[in-house]
C-alpha cells in the first residue's frame, strides 16, 4: 500500500518480520475493548486491519483521549510492532501474529453515533445502507467488492494495452437513436423543446472511430438506459467497449477470451481453459430455452414430439394435432414431496405452460405419474430411453406451442438444476442470432442492433423473420456478460436493415443522416463488444446483484437514497428549459407530501 507523510506502512501489511519496528498508522477505529485500563484497538484502513495495544503507562495520549475513543473516530497512531504474546495470536487475521505497541495517538477526526454498525455479521436494510454508502464502503465486502471491481479494470486495460488499442472518450450528450431500450433524455436550455440523449452506448461513435482510421479502439464507458430494474441491471453501468477494424468475429472472439483469462487470474487466480465453449442461438434455445444457457449441469430439453405421434394420451395428441410440440426434461434425483411437485406444476402455469406432466421412475423401473395410466409400455419405455433415466429421476413434460415449450422447461431447468452455491465458472459464446425479433403485432426489431451485419444479405431481404445476423454474446453462468457483432459497413446493406423496420429513406436521413453519410467514405470492415463490467465482477465475486459492485447505485426503483435523487427541481429552470409539468403530475406531487406530512 503506498504511504503518505501520515502513515508509513498500511495496517493490513505488518506480519511478524516488521516486529521491532517503529511505525506510523492513520485510520479508523473497528473495534475498542477496555481490559482493565489498557485499551486495545482494532485499526482498520484500505489494506486491512491490526491490534494497537494503548497502555496509559506507556502511551502519552491523555486517559480523557484514550476513553473517549469510540468506533469509526479517524486516528493516527504510532508505535512500535511486536508478536502478540504467547496463545493470543489470530489465525483469521493476515496481521494475526503481531500488535502495535501504541506510543502516541492523535484523534485526525471524531465520529457522529453511527446509523448502523460497521460489521459483517449485522445484517443491514439495503436501503439504509445505501443511503450511508460513503459508510458500506468501509465494511470488509464492499471495500473488497471495489478493489475487485478495479483489479478487474486493471487486467482488462492490459489486454487491450497488449493489443495496441488506443483509449478513445466518446460523447455523453447525443441524438436519441432507437437501440433497444428507452433513452435518458437530457432538456436542452440553449435550444428549447430540443433534447439530448445520454448513450445506452458508444455504438455510433466507435463505428465512426473505425472510418476515422483509429482501427483498434476502447474506452471503460458509461451507458445510461431507462429501463425496468432487475438484480443484474441498473440505469447508468459500465461497460468495457472495443472496436477494430479490418477483423471479423473470430478476432473479437479471441480478443475476449484474453480478456477473460486476465480477468479471471486477477480475481480467483484461477486458470480459464481455452478455447471457450461455443453454441448457436438455435441450438441454445433448443437444448435449454434460453439465449444465455447456465452450462454447470446438463439437463438439455429433449423433444419427444416423434415420441408421442401416435400416442393416445389426448392432451399430448391435442397439441400435436394443432402443429404445438412435447418436450421436457430429466430434472435428476429430485426427491420431492407431493406438495413439491404441485409446486413445480403452478410454477409452469405462471410461466405460460397450460400444465405441466411429472413422472418419476421408480425402482422397478415403471413411471409414478398421475398420466401413466393413459400411456402404453412402447410409450413408458421409450420415455425413460429419451431421457436415459435411472430410478428416483424426476421426468418434467410440458406440451404446448413450441415457443412457450421452450421458455418454461428453460426456466423449470433453472429451478431444479441451477447450483445455490457453486465456484465453477462456465464461459459459454452464444453465436448466430436472428437479425431480427418478430414483435406480438407481427412487426420487426433489431434482436441486437439495427447496424448489425447480416450472415446473408439475400436472405434478409427474402426472409428477415429468419434472417441470422453476425452477433454474439458471452454468457457466464446463465447470466449475459455482453454482446456484439459484426457491422454493416456498406451503406446499402444499412438501408436495406432500415426497409426492413419500416424505417423509410427520410425518416432514416432525419435520425442517423450524419452516420449514413460517414458510411459513405471508405468505412472498412469493422466488428466490436461491450462487456459488462459490474455484472463480469459481481458473478465472479459470488454478488448476487450488481449493486454491491456499483459505488453508488440505484435502487431497484431508480432512486438514490444517498442524494435524494430523482429530485424536482426548481420552476424557474422548469421554465428555462421550456418544460411544463402535467397537472396530473402536479397533483401527484402534492399528494405526496401531504402522505410525508401525514
Amino acid at each position: 500500500m503506498a504511504t503518505s507523510p501520515m502513515k508509513t506502512i498500511g495496517a493490513g501489511e505488518l506480519r511478524a518480520q516488521n516486529a521491532g519496528e517503529t511505525v506510523t498508522l492513520a485510520g479508523w477505529v473497528a473495534r475498542r475493548r477496555d481490559h482493565g485500563g489498557v485499551i486495545f484497538i482494532d485499526l482498520r484502513d484500505a489494506s486491512g486491519i491490526v491490534q494497537v495495544v494503548l497502555n496509559p503507562d506507556e502511551a502519552p495520549a491523555s486517559e480523557e483521549v484514550l476513553h473517549g475513543l469510540r468506533s469509526e473516530y479517524c486516528i493516527q497512531v504510532t508505535g512500535t510492532v511486536r508478536p502478540r504474546p504467547e496463545g493470543t495470536a489470530n489465525q483469521e487475521l493476515p496481521t494475526g501474529a503481531v500488535e502495535l505497541a501504541a506510543h502516541g495517538l492523535v484523534v485526525l477526526s471524531p465520529s457522529a453515533p453511527l446509523p448502523f454498525q460497521i460489521d459483517e455479521r449485522v445484517d443491514i436494510d439495503e436501503g439504509l445502507r445505501l443511503q450511508y454508502r460513503y459508510l458500506d464502503m468501509r465494511r470488509t465486502r464492499m471495500a473488497g467488492n471495489l478493489r475487485a471491481r478495479s483489479a478487474a479494470i486493471g487486467a482488462m486495460r492490459r489486454v487491450m494495452d497488449r493489443g495496441d488499442f488506443l483509449e478513445v472518450e466518446t460523447p455523453t450528450l447525443i441524438a436519441s437513436t432507437p437501440e433497444g431500450a428507452r433513452d435518458m433524455l437530457v432538456p436542452s436550455r440553449l435550444r428549447p423543446g430540443h433534447f439530448y440523449a445520454l448513450p445506452q452506448s458508444p455504438q455510433l461513435f466507435k463505428q465512426l472511430l473505425m472510418i476515422g482510421g483509429v482501427e483498434r479502439y476502447y474506452q471503460l464507458a458509461k451507458c445510461y438506459r431507462d429501463e425496468d430494474f432487475r438484480a443484474d441491471r441498473q440505469i447508468e453501468f459500465t461497460q468495457l467497449d472495443f472496436e477494430g477494424s479490418f477483423w471479423g468475429q473470430d478476432e473479437v472472439l479471441d480478443v475476449l477470451e484474453q480478456i477473460v483469462v486476465e480477468v479471471v487470474q486477477e480475481l480467483r487466480g484461477e486458470e480459464i481453459e481455452l478455447p471457450i465453449a461455443r453454441i448457436s442461438y438455435a441450438d441454445a434455445m433448443e437444448k435449454y430455452g434460453t439465449d444465455k444457457p447456465d452450462l454447470r449441469f446438463g439437463m438439455e430439453i429433449v423433444d419427444l414430439s416423434d415420441l408421442f405421434a401416435d400416442t393416445e394420451f389426448k392432451a399430448f395428441a391435442g397439441v400435436l394435432g394443432s402443429q404445438g410440440t412435447v418436450r421436457g426434461i430429466n430434472g435428476g434425483a429430485l426427491g420431492l414431496a407431493r406438495s413439491g411437485l404441485d409446486r413445480l406444476v403452478e410454477r409452469a402455469q405462471e410461466l405460460g405452460a397450460r400444465g405441466l406432466v411429472w413422472m418419476i421412475v421408480q425402482e422397478d423401473g415403471s413411471l409414478r405419474s398421475p398420466v401413466a395410466k393413459f400411456l402404453s409400455e412402447r410409450e413408458i419405455a421409450a420415455i425413460k430411453g429419451a431421457f436415459d433415466a435411472s430410478p428416483g429421476d424426476t421426468l418434467l413434460i410440458v406440451a404446448d406451442e413450441a415457443k412457450v415449450v421452450t421458455s418454461v422447461l428453460g426456466q423449470l431447468r433453472l429451478t431444479v438444476g441451477q447450483p445455490e452455491d457453486s465456484d465453477e465458472l462456465a464461459f459459454v459464446f452464444v453465436l448466430d442470432f436472428p437479425v431480427f425479433d418478430v414483435n406480438d403485432d407481427g412487426s420487426l426489431s433489431p434482436a441486437h442492433h439495427p447496424f448489425t451485419a447480416p450472415a446473408d444479405v439475400d436472405e434478409l431481404a427474402s426472409n428477415p423473420e429468419t434472417a441470422i445476423s453476425q452477433s454474439y454474446d458471452l454468457v457466464l453462468n446463465g447470466s449475459e456478460l455482453g454482446s456484439g457483432s459484426v457491422r454493416i459497413h456498406d451503406p446499402e446493406i444499412q438501408a436495406k436493415v432500415f426497409e426492413v423496420m419500416n424505417i423509410g429513406a427520410e425518416d432514416a436521413r432525419s435520425r442517423f443522416g450524419w452516420f449514413l453519410e460517414a458510411l459513405r467514405y471508405g468505412t472498412p470492415p469493422h466488428a466490436g463488444f461491450a462487456i459488462g463490467v459490474d455484472r463480469m465482477v459481481s458473478i465472479l465475486r459470488g454478488e448476487p446483484n450488481i449493486r454491491e459492485i456499483i459505488p453508488f447505485p440505484k435502487t431497484q426503483t431508480g432512486a438514490d437514497p444517498l442524494t435524494g435523487s430523482p429530485g424536482r427541481v426548481e420552476e424557474d429552470q422548469l421554465f428555462q428549459l421550456g418544460i411544463d409539468v402535467r397537472p396530473e403530475v402536479r397533483i401527484g406531487w402534492a399528494e405526496a407530501e401531504e402522505d410525508a406530512g401525514a
